[in-house]
């Protein structure tokens, strides 16, 4: 969950990346690493193994100072795909301030999506959290390969869902950033209300994004 620390007049937030093995979460990270401007990024930390391209986590921290002094830093990680590392998953999920599901678009990987999705839903559970109240985008990402299912397909199996859905490619750098920041509009929306951003330091919903991703084009 968002902190605060008053000695320091810093607001901390982690968004988190989740899905299943190779759909493309790291990929969206460096995409986005690569497609903001370079005042907003610090380096980016990846650990790879050979089971798993993130065993544990990719590490993206941005940072905004307001003109009242508060600083917003942000943190982006990724969990490891694979099922054998979900205390990690656990542990890298646990109070995160918004989360990104980025599924497969193949058509053979409906199954994974699913498991995984399921997953995510029982891991907030674990970690007391609640998925309803928790800001969550879905993203379908590897639009750009053959034997993907429709969007009308996918649509129609999530019309029933809360979530904003989106289309990515994040090779091509498509969709990611759309899809970032209307997460981060997501995160505002939760914490607004909280941190009173609007009424105490006159931080709008769309200021908020904007300062966090910069003029991306």
């Amino acid at each position: 969950m968002a902190h605060w620390d008053e000695n320091s007049k810093v607001l901390s937030l982690k968004i988190v990346f989740y899905g299943p093995a190779l759909s493309g979460k790291t990929t969206n990270l460096i995409a986005l690493h690569e497609l903001l401007h370079p005042e907003l990024k610090g380096d980016m930390q990846i650990l790879e193994t050979k089971d798993d391209r993130t065993l544990f986590f990719d590490l993206l921290p941005l940072g905004v100072r307001l003109d009242d002094g508060i600083l917003i830093k942000l943190k982006a990680f990724t969990v490891p795909g694979q099922v054998v590392h979900n205390s990690t998953r656990k542990a890298v999920l646990s109070r995160a301030d918004g989360i990104i599901f980025v599924a497969d678009s193949q058509t053979n990987q409906s199954e994974n999506n699913a498991e995984s999705f399921n997953n995510l839903i029982q891991n907030t559970k674990v970690l007391g959290m609640d998925i309803q109240d928790t800001p969550l985008v879905i993203q379908f990402n590897k639009r750009d390969l053959k034997n993907t299912l429709s969007k009308e397909e996918i649509k129609q199996r999530w019309s029933q869902t809360p979530w904003n859905l989106f289309f990515a490619s994040a090779l091509e750098k498509k969709g990611v950033v759309e899809t970032f920041a209307d997460l981060l509009a997501s995160v505002y929306a939760s914490i607004d209300e909280e941190f009173q951003l609007e009424n105490l330091h006159k931080l709008s919903k769309k200021q908020f994004v904007s300062e966090l991703i910069g003029d991306v084009e």
